[in-house]
């Protein structure tokens, strides 16, 4: 049996899969990695299934030990990875003996994920190994990783190296993070204001939601009726700066809401640095799903691609 060793934590790690379906109408976050679609490329590129269990990266990441080869992918911002001492890049399999992978700032987003062959196996809860930070279960002990740690990894390739290796290709899903999120406004007030102005993201932002700093919009203060909200969900609160949920978020919230960000656009949210500052537009119901079917044929293109460049080798 193959063991990853941590051997520094990181900012933030965390094991995350594509989250937990079917268990909001009880309460339940759905979690899961805040870009399914980039921990999908990366367990592509490893050769394992889109939901496997990955480690996703915040800011900085972690220094772990394999005990065993394996074969990685890093996909998402730009990590500074070394194994060893040799350079590793992002975007692409990189097979690697035993030995200690140190993986530092990332630079041009917020997080990255990292694949592994096999997958992170730890237990399964409520159907996902995911991480769920504020309901305290799921990944290892329903927290972020610590020096110390021990992760068992599924049954991988069964790589029989003593090098690194790896291809010269690479993929780069990145988005352009000067264009404006679009989202779909509500009927409140101020939903379309929410586009005239400009916003930073807060430092006290987190997995359950991005908080926006600005000029702040009129609110109605205190809470409402309790109504369902979901990941992508903009909530105003009575300070007037509104909150985007993201991957962790409650199921039900008393705020206004101000509108729900497009499918297409959650991805991007995933890499707001704090102090980035952010931009609203608002679309409607076609060009959301406009937007949602050329997400869908992107990823597409990338996962024929790497098929291709793996089936080549």
């Amino acid at each position: 049996m193959r063991n990853l060793h941590v051997l520094s934590p990181g900012l933030q790690t965390t094991v995350q899969d594509r989250g937990r379906e079917g268990w909001r109408h009880l309460g339940v976050a759905h979690a899961g990695a805040l870009d399914v679609d980039a921990a999908a490329l990366a367990n592509r590129l490893v050769g394992n299934d889109a939901g496997a269990a990955v480690l996703e990266l915040t800011l900085r990441g972690p220094t772990l030990r394999f005990d065993a080869p394996a074969r990685i992918a890093i996909v998402g911002a730009s990590a500074s990875a070394r194994f060893d001492g040799e350079r590793v890049g992002s975007g692409r399999p990189v097979e690697l003996p035993a030995g200690t992978l140190e993986i530092g700032s990332l630079r041009g987003g917020a997080r990255a994920w990292l694949a592994i062959d096999g997958g992170i196996d730890v237990a399964p809860v409520l159907g996902s190994r995911s991480t769920d930070l504020r309901g305290g279960f799921g990944g290892l002990q329903g927290r972020a990783l610590r020096a110390g740690d021990v992760l068992p990894l599924g049954a991988g390739l069964g790589l029989d190296i003593d090098t690194l290796d790896a291809p010269a290709w690479w993929i780069d899903p990145a988005h352009d993070a000067h264009e404006p999120i679009r989202y779909r406004p509500s009927a409140h007030a101020a939903a379309t204001a929410l586009a005239r102005r400009g916003w930073t993201v807060s430092a006290s932002s987190n997995r359950q939601g991005l908080r926006l700093q600005g000029e702040a919009l009129a609110s109605p203060g205190g809470d409402g009726v309790s109504e369902p909200v979901a990941p992508g969900t903009i909530q105003l609160p009575a300070d007037g700066c509104p909150i985007v949920l993201l991957a962790d978020a409650q199921t039900v919230g008393g705020y206004a809401k101000l509108g729900h960000v497009v499918a297409a656009d959650l991805p991007r949210l995933a890499q707001c640095v704090p102090g980035q500052p952010l931009h609203f537009a608002p679309v409607d119901g076609a060009t959301a799903h406009r937007l949602a079917c050329a997400a869908r044929t992107r990823i597409a293109r990338i996962g024929v691609m790497i098929d291709a460049r793996l089936a080549a080798v």
